[in-house]
């Protein structure tokens, strides 16, 4: 046998095999945990499938599931937001206040409610605005930032509640409840401001240009530069969006709750991350799908539902649950890099 020849060993093969397997695992493992998900709960409990049951679990899942369309985005591109909880209740807690001092000042419910929805979307939009900002013009890391932000966001709260709660007038409340509560097609509203904003995220990290960039930027940032991508605006674009999700999430949040305070949203941002992460997204940035991230949303709120209706463990250990999901996925996500 010739010796410069070179020898098959088969390991070669294996790697890629192995290779294979890992992306058929990110890419339909959230789909298929979802799946095996529904089939645990209704073999515990039969009216888990129920529509009741069903239709509620999704309508609680579009708060995170909106918040986690952000998300993608932001840590697609590389970066990670921690202050979506606190700024979710920083939005309700204004919110609250425009809309009742419209209706007082005024005693017009409608333009009461048109007042709070576009304070909550304008504040939001602002909050993501000011992150994106200290990320890209201060070179600040994204964690540092949102973290500051985030005690920023939850002291204004203690703040403009004075220690307190926040509560929606009466009157308001009831011009407000059909956001949250009405149906179209049997199917409740917020379910479809989910679905299309699902779509619309999927199509714009698909399809679009800003996605590809932010993927790349993700992937790499010099490379990302060096092709001519203006990467500081393209972080910035990532952080307003996630600030805009956010403020879309609390516009529905707010008629359901009624209040605002330091407690409200408390713990959004570790399920948003979870969502994201669990539906398959790079914590390192560079890849990422919406609908893998609303496969972990309702993952999630999945979860949460099997352990009220079974008690098969402590709903207080919900946390512990998702903590628990996290480290999965990142260990997950480690082995097939390694590969």
């Amino acid at each position: 046998m010739n010796s410069a020849e070179p020898i098959e060993t088969g390991s070669r093969p294996r790697r890629i095999e192995a290779a294979k397997v890992w992306r058929l695992a990110r890419d339909f493992g959230p789909l298929v945990a979802l799946v095996l998900l529904v089939i645990l709960g209704w073999a515990l409990n039969p009216n888990f499938t129920s529509w009741t049951n069903l239709s509620n679990v999704l309508t609680r899942s579009a708060f995170i599931g909106i918040i986690s369309v952000g998300a993608t985005f932001v840590i697609v591109s590389g970066e990670i937001d921690l202050s979506v909880g606190a700024m979710a209740a920083f939005i309700a807690s204004l919110m609250i206040i425009v809309v009742n001092s419209v209706a007082e000042t005024t005693g017009n419910l409608p333009l009461a409610v048109t007042a709070g929805l576009g304070a909550g979307l304008v504040i939001g939009l602002l909050t993501g605005l000011a992150n994106g900002l200290l990320v890209t013009r201060g070179k600040i890391d994204s964690f540092i930032v949102t973290l500051g932000t985030m005690g920023i966001f939850r002291s204004l709260v203690i703040f403009v509640c004075n220690g307190g709660t926040l509560t929606l007038n009466s009157d308001v409340r009831e011009a407000f409840r059909p956001i949250y509560y009405n149906a179209w097609l049997n199917v409740p509203i917020p379910v479809w401001i989910l679905a299309t904003v699902t779509v619309a995220g999927a199509i714009v990290l698909a399809k679009t240009r800003f996605g590809r960039y932010c993927r790349a930027v993700g992937s790499n940032s010099e490379v990302a530069f060096y092709s001519a991508i203006r990467v500081d605006r393209i972080r910035l674009v990532a952080f307003v969006v996630q600030g805009f999700c956010v403020s879309l999430a609390t516009v529905l949040y707010v008629p359901r709750l009624g209040s605002a305070s330091y407690g409200t949203a408390l713990g959004g941002e570790l399920e948003a991350i979870t969502a994201v992460v669990v539906g398959g997204t790079a914590l390192r940035g560079g890849y990422g799908r919406v609908w893998g991230s609303i496969a972990g949303a309702l993952i999630l709120s999945l979860i949460g539902n099997i352990l009220n209706l079974t008690s098969i463990i402590s709903v207080y250990l919900n946390g512990a649950v998702q903590g628990l999901i996290i480290l999965g996925a990142a260990l997950l996500q480690r082995g097939s890099r390694k590969r």
